[in-house]
């Protein structure tokens, strides 16, 4: 989530404001959390360990054959951006924004295992949010964040791998600059009734170079920056996965999705 920049596109704005009373990167005027220990991305939260993941996870592995294949190297047809077709580049089977903004699905998926390979740029520039930002985005809600957290201290709930804004990760798994990563994402979608009232909320598991740093992680809501979030506004089952454009070169590949969820089971 970037935050020195305001990003208005599909349907989803980043509100971004100066930060006040800072040691560290991260703020002390934000609300607090639902759990009453810590303000929204706060300088003081501590961080995870830090910790080298395997050395033999797959990389560029083939999608399982009930998958959903959303970029394989060669094209953007599983894809649009904010004014039709992606203006992102492809080369050497792997997609790279080129700042023209985000970038979205064009399937909408409910309940769901993502697999997503991404590589922050091998030239370390800036610090802490300005390294590397990116995320990827369910429904232009739910926010995974995409970073380069090697040796790269920022707020602990905006690091690489973090529910941003809500759950720091377990542990920091993140690879050096410039190193392919992957991230797969198990997703539970939030439920409505028919009368607007909330009666399952959105959960996540979350590998990062194969370790899991969020296990079954239950959210308090839409996710955004310096805010808490919430359930109040009632949204579909289903919606699409957005991969965000914050000026950073950050490379994405080897993209894959298998549907879970009864919305989207063959009859």
């Amino acid at each position: 989530m970037k935050i020195t920049t305001s990003v208005i596109a599909l349907g989803l704005t980043t509100g971004l404001l100066a930060p006040a009373a800072r040691g560290a990167e991260g703020y002390t005027d934000t609300p607090m959390q639902p759990n009453g220990k810590w303000h929204v991305h706060d300088s003081g939260r501590p961080h995870p360990k830090i910790i080298t993941p395997g050395a033999t996870f797959s990389q560029m592995a083939g999608a399982p054959s009930d998958a959903i294949v959303l970029f394989d190297g060669k094209d953007f047809s599983k894809w649009q951006g904010v004014k039709g077709e992606v203006q992102w580049k492809i080369e050497d089977n792997y997609m790279e924004t080129t700042k023209t903004g985000v970038i979205r699905t064009k399937d909408e998926f409910g309940d769901f295992q993502l697999h997503l390979e991404f590589a922050t740029p091998s030239k370390v520039e800036g610090k802490g949010q300005g390294r590397g930002n990116n995320g990827v985005n369910i429904y232009g809600k739910y926010e995974i964040q995409v970073l380069d957290s090697y040796n790269n201290e920022t707020y602990a709930d905006g690091q690489a791998a973090s529910i941003y804004g809500q759950y720091p990760p377990l542990v920091n798994a993140s690879r050096p600059p410039g190193e392919w990563q992957t991230y797969d994402i198990i997703w539970e979608t939030p439920r409505w009734d028919a009368d607007k009232k909330l009666v399952k909320k959105a959960y996540v598991t979350v590998l990062h170079n194969g370790v899991v740093v969020h296990h079954r992680q239950e959210l308090w809501g839409f996710v955004n920056h310096r805010t808490v979030g919430d359930y109040k506004n009632p949204h579909p089952p289903k919606g699409f996965i957005q991969l965000y454009e914050h000026g950073n070169p950050v490379r994405f590949r080897n993209i894959w999705i298998r549907p879970l969820g009864e919305y989207d089971q063959p009859e």
